[in-house]
């Protein structure tokens, strides 16, 4: 998936734990591995900005998007269909 997820990177900036997020954020630490482990496929907006308050971040310091690359050409698998 494009989107990589940096919770590891803020917390070890902020020296808090995952157990310590969790809490303060109000969602259990199972949920959190899943978002921070790039499992989800989904965020809700509200636990965003809830990890943004408490880690004092912007939504883009946690969220990443690179581009895969499809194949051994290095074409964007985002570039969609092949040409005629």
């Amino acid at each position: 998936m494009p989107i990589t997820v940096g919770i590891d990177v803020m917390l070890a900036r902020r020296k808090m734990s995952v157990g310590e997020l969790a809490d303060r954020v109000g969602i259990t630490p199972a949920n959190l591995a899943v978002l921070k482990n790039g499992r989800a496929k989904a965020v809700r907006f509200a636990t965003l900005a809830a990890l943004c308050e408490v880690l004092e971040c912007q939504p883009g310091d946690l969220l990443h998007w690179e581009a895969e690359e499809d194949g051994e050409d290095g074409e964007s698998a985002a570039d969609g269909a092949e040409a005629p």
